[in-house]
């Protein structure tokens, strides 16, 4: 199976119904309760936020915000002054704060491997294309700003 056909928004569901499962059925220990658990729908609303903010600025722009697909402008402006890959950053929060709401301990394990496998798969890639088709100026940006924060 080609990973690279399974685009991040599937990863992230998938990661999503892996934490719950996790929890369910291998919580293994309750590390926060209620009412700390709700700080995880903070964290969630946050997530959200960004990511929307994001997608916003790429549809301001003109261009594509799918993987594998040569951009047309290169967004720097907004978030992506502080983070390279601030949606990624965004559904990374999102899953965050689903593993404090859970409040159990199995979940967090979902949250390094989501990361290792968008940075593997989809941010290492989209780097390279980014680079051939903005050059020096993708070099500079790439420069100053981190991949994640």
């Amino acid at each position: 199976m080609n990973l690279e056909k399974l685009l991040p928004p599937v990863w992230f569901l998938l990661s999503i119904i892996l934490m719950i499962s996790l929890h369910l059925w291998l919580p293994v220990k309750e590390l926060f309760f209620s009412p700390i658990t709700y700080l995880g729908i903070i964290a969630v609303a946050i997530g959200i936020i960004i990511v929307l903010f994001c997608v916003y600025l790429f549809r301001q722009n003109n261009t594509t915000i799918k993987p594998f697909q040569e951009s047309s402008y290169l967004v720097t402006e907004g978030l992506f002054n502080y983070s390279r890959n601030p949606i990624y950053l965004g559904m990374v929060i999102i899953l965050m704060g689903v593993w404090i709401y859970l409040g159990s301990l199995t979940p967090v394990f979902i949250i390094p491997i989501f990361t290792w496998l968008i940075q593997e798969i989809f941010i290492k890639a989209e780097e390279l294309m980014l680079e051939e088709k903005f050059g020096e100026s993708y070099q500079e940006y790439k420069a100053t700003v981190r991949r994640w924060i």
